[in-house]
C-alpha cells in the first residue's frame, strides 16, 4: 500500500510514472493515484519515512471511498503505517495485534464521560514499552465521528483484550463549529473545534512518541496543505444545511425576545 517508487532512466535519474485514465476519463497519476490537476507527488517522500511507531489506521468502509480521505496518503507518506477496512477491530484483523510478544498498543480518541483518555503529552513512552522492549502500536479509526464512535465501542472488548491505552489530543467536545485542520484547511465540516483529520491526529501524535517526530510532523502537514491549496480550487461554494439555518434562525428569534425584554 505503499507509495510505488518513480521509475528510473539508465543514469539513475527519477522520472514520473505515465498517468494513467481513471473509469470516469480523467487522468490518474499512477504514483499517488490522484486525479493529476490534485497530483500530490511533488511533496510525497521519494521514499516512505520510517518511524519507530507502528501505525494502524482502522478505515471505516464509507470513509474508504471519500475523495477527501487523508489515510491513503499517509499510508504512502510513512513506512510503518498501514490501513485495513472494517467496522471493528477484532483478532486477525491484523497481524500488528497479533504478534508474539504482543506490542504495546495505544489507540487515539477523545475521552468520554465514562472513558478517560491520557492526554498525548503526559504518556510516559518508556513505562508502556518497557524502555524499547516491546514495539508500539497507534490505531486510529478514520471515518465521520458518528462512524469513528461506533468503531471505537465495537473495537472496546478487543482493545481492552490488548490493554490498549486510550490516548487524546485535548480536543474539547463541548467547544461547536470549528473546522478540519485547525480552521487554516477547510474542506470538511467537523462537529467541534479542535477536530482534525486522521492524517493531522497521526502527525501530532508522532511529534511526540517518535525520535524524528519534528521532521515527521511537519512532512505530514505540508502534504495536507497543499491537498487543501490543490482541491480548494474545484470546490463549490457551499449552502447551510437547512437544518443548520434553522438553528440558527430560532437562536436569533431567541436573542431579539429577550432584547425586547
Amino acid at each position: 500500500m505503499h507509495c510505488m517508487a518513480p521509475e528510473k532512466e539508465d543514469d539513475g535519474t527519477a522520472t514520473s510514472p505515465e498517468p494513467q485514465p481513471s473509469p470516469s476519463g480523467r487522468s490518474i497519476c499512477s504514483s499517488c493515484r490522484r486525479p493529476n490537476p490534485v497530483c500530490l507527488c511533488h511533496v510525497l517522500p521519494p521514499h516512505p519515512i520510517e518511524t519507530s511507531t507502528q501505525v494502524l489506521i482502522l478505515h471505516h468502509p464509507h470513509e474508504a471511498h471519500h475523495k477527501l480521505s487523508t489515510t491513503p496518503l499517509l499510508i504512502r507518506s510513512l513506512l510503518r503505517a498501514t490501513a485495513v477496512t472494517g467496522r471493528r477491530l477484532r483478532p486477525g484483523l491484523s497481524p500488528l495485534l497479533d504478534r508474539s510478544p504482543p506490542p504495546s498498543v495505544i489507540y487515539l480518541f477523545p475521552a468520554t464521560s465514562s472513558t478517560p483518555a491520557v492526554d498525548i503529552s503526559d504518556l510516559n513512552v518508556q513505562d508502556l514499552t518497557r524502555n524499547g522492549e516491546r514495539e508500539l502500536v497507534l490505531i486510529a479509526f478514520d471515518g465521520t465521528w458518528k462512524h469513528a464512535r461506533e468503531m471505537v465501542k465495537a473495537s472496546e472488548e478487543f482493545l481492552q483484550s490488548r490493554f490498549a491505552v486510550r490516548v487524546c489530543l485535548g480536543v474539547d467536545e463541548t467547544v461547536s463549529g470549528g473546522s478540519i485542520y485547525d480552521s487554516e484547511l477547510i474542506l470538511r465540516k467537523e462537529p467541534f473545534s479542535g477536530c482534525v483529520s486522521t492524517m493531522e491526529a497521526v502527525a501530532r501524535v508522532l511529534r511526540v512518541l517518535d525520535p524524528n517526530g519534528v521532521e515527521v510532523e511537519s512532512m505530514l502537514i505540508g502534504i495536507l496543505r497543499e491537498m487543501v491549496r490543490l482541491q480548494a480550487g474545484f470546490l463549490k461554494p457551499m449552502n447551510p444545511r437547512p437544518k443548520l439555518l434553522k438553528k440558527a434562525k430560532e437562536k436569533e428569534k431567541k436573542m431579539m425576545e429577550k432584547d425586547e425584554i
